[in-house]
């Protein structure tokens, strides 16, 4: 029997309607979705909630994340603030595809005001998709955690 992979999911006030067709198309994929909101569209404070989805990941409560905001890059600037969480911004499937596969990336970051709906399921397909390649870009990986910078 195959487990359910588990992937977090969370926004600032920006990406509500974003993130939640995100969820939906992640869930029908396969994938046990655990969305941290916010639920409401008022103003709340993006670090908040990129470090609350970056913790579960790092935990190992959830294999990968999603988090979004306006641009994708304050709420992912929080997430890599957590040990443990390599988190990048894509705007495009090519992106969000090499950052699995050469940076061993475990959260992806999607700016709602930057891309629409379609090209965003689409940049979360290629990074769900995507493995790992390990060689030489695991050396890399390594450094990035500290081993040899």
């Amino acid at each position: 029997m195959t487990q359910t992979k588990r992937i977090v999911l969370s926004s600032d006030h920006a990406a509500i309607d974003l993130r939640r067709a995100v969820a939906d198309h992640i869930a029908a994929k396969g994938w046990d979705v655990v969305d941290i909101g916010p639920t409401t569209i008022e103003s709340t404070h993006y670090p908040l909630h990129g470090k609350a989805a970056a913790e579960k990941v790092a935990s190992g409560d959830c294999a990968l994340g999603i988090i979004l905001c306006g641009t994708g890059q304050g709420i992912m600037m929080a997430a890599n603030k957590v040990p443990g969480i390599r988190c990048g911004v894509c705007s495009d499937t090519f992106s969000a595809e090499m950052i699995r596969q050469h940076n061993d990336a475990n959260m992806l970051s999607i700016g709602a005001r930057v891309v629409g709906e379609g090209l965003a399921l689409k940049i979360v397909d290629a990074f769900l998709d995507a493995t790992f390649e390990g060689g030489r870009h695991a050396t890399r990986v390594g450094m990035i955690e500290g081993a040899g910078v």
